[in-house]
């Protein structure tokens, strides 16, 4: 039997995938790209955007349409409120937490289907964590150390939909990464909703500087070259011995994703951020001090309820003065569960636009800038695959900068190359692979 899954949503919910590969694989079933070839098919949804729910209203009812001429099982899974919940128990054979997939199953079979696995429900985030991870990729690789979320800011229905905070155990963590190093992987990427608060909900755990310590010192030991990196830390979490620990070891990238969510201090007490654009500039002084080489990258939400011509502006000043090299900017749609769904949106449609389009500019500036900066200068670069015309390679700076660049012999995806600077276009950049 064939399955087919669509992952919506973030990094979080691709790993939640890659576990949910290996309970069907342990089943005998078969993946397939063609959703029209399988008899099982999934989502792993997004509760956190309206456009992610509605794509998962629009693959349902074509699903739908298909069981009048096939037998078909369809299930939901992944970052859901309980208001999604009960629409899809309308719609889905199946809808379950992702704590729940090992349990997969004994809910398929209750379809009076065979499966090859004596796999058993398990419906605790620890059980979950235990499933060994298929990964999509054979160089890249996402680790979740962390699920749910305490921050509770008025735009997010994260924790309506992943809970608490609760972290997962660093020996876990730990033997995770040492297996990906066993296996020559090159970029690994620690996975959670507020990563540098890991540890903070237990009593005798790593601290998350602690954590990077640890796979710091694994690097310094491993006989290959790779790069850690993390997401999304909060600023209210942000602490000095993180930054300390990261310049103290090669293998932890040089790259900081920082939300900045908005520059203006009444926005961002009205989103429950805990802290000032002030205490936020003390980060990146330390990010600079410490960490002269690192990129800096951001989410910035505009439009947020209330937000005026003055309050934007200061956002709009704030994306000057960092200089980001990366800058994700969301226009504010209400989220049912939310806080702030039950406050009026009163920002037009048209000025959050327009507002977004503003600080892409501003972004582009100096991210252009930056990358500017760098031509003539010959980087590490981990190659990542063709470029659409198939006539160039492309791959990604430790900083995370995309590039483009020229080079005439093979080169294997997932391998480090040095490259030349010679060229930027706009957040890109060109280069010159050195074959020497």
């Amino acid at each position: 039997m064939k399955y087919y899954v669509l992952t919506l949503g973030c990094q979080m919910n691709i790993s939640d995938s890659e576990r949910l590969t290996t309970v069907f694989t342990g089943m005998g079933f078969t993946k397939t790209d063609k959703e029209e070839d399988a008899d099982i098919l999934g989502i792993v949804a997004c509760s956190v955007r309206q456009k992610a729910i509605d794509k998962v209203y629009s693959r349902i009812h074509l699903w739908n349409k298909w069981k009048k001429d096939k037998n078909l099982i369809t299930f939901v899974t992944g970052c859901l409120l309980e208001e999604d919940k009960k629409k899809f128990l309308k719609t889905f054979d199946l809808v379950f937490e992702t704590n729940d997939i090992a349990g997969l199953p004994e809910m398929i079979s209750q379809y009076g289907i065979v499966t090859a696995t004596g796999l058993r429900p398990h419906h605790d985030q620890k059980e979950f964590w235990g499933i060994s991870p298929s990964y999509d990729s054979d160089y890249e690789a996402f680790v979740p150390i962390q699920n749910g979320c305490d921050k509770f800011c008025t735009y997010c229905a994260v924790p309506y939909t992943r809970g608490r905070e609760v972290s997962r155990p660093s020996a876990e963590i730990l033997d995770e990464i040492n297996k990906l190093l066993q296996k020559g992987y090159k970029s690994i990427t620690l996975l959670g909703q507020n990563v540098n608060s890991y540890g903070l909900d237990k009593e005798e755990e790593l601290s998350f500087a602690e954590l990077l310590d640890a796979i710091g010192k694994m690097g310094d030991a491993s006989e290959h070259a790779f790069w850690l990196y993390f997401t999304s830390p909060h600023p209210r979490d942000m602490t000095l011995d993180v930054l300390e620990t990261m310049s103290r070891y090669r293998c932890l990238a040089k790259q900081v994703h920082l939300p900045l969510q908005s520059g203006d201090n009444e926005i961002l007490k009205k989103m429950n951020r805990n802290h000032t654009l002030s205490d936020y500039r003390k980060i990146v002084e330390n990010i600079r001090r410490i960490l002269p080489e690192a990129t800096l990258f951001t989410d910035v939400i505009v439009g947020f309820t209330e937000e005026g011509d003055e309050n934007f502006e200061n956002t709009r000043l704030a994306m000057e003065e960092f200089n980001y090299n990366m800058a994700y900017i969301a226009t504010y749609s209400p989220r049912p569960g939310a806080v702030s769904s039950r406050w009026d949106d009163k920002i037009p449609q048209d000025i959050k636009k327009q507002r977004l389009h503003i600080l892409s500019d501003v972004f582009i500036k100096s991210a252009n800038r930056y990358n500017a900066s760098l031509i003539g200068k010959t980087l590490n670069i981990l190659v990542t695959g063709k470029s659409r015309d198939g006539r160039r390679w492309t791959g990604l700076t430790e900083g995370k900068i995309n590039i483009h660049f020229q080079g005439n012999q093979e080169i294997v995806p997932g391998h480090f190359v040095p490259v030349k600077i010679t060229g930027s276009t706009g957040i890109s950049l060109e280069g010159e692979f050195l074959s020497s």
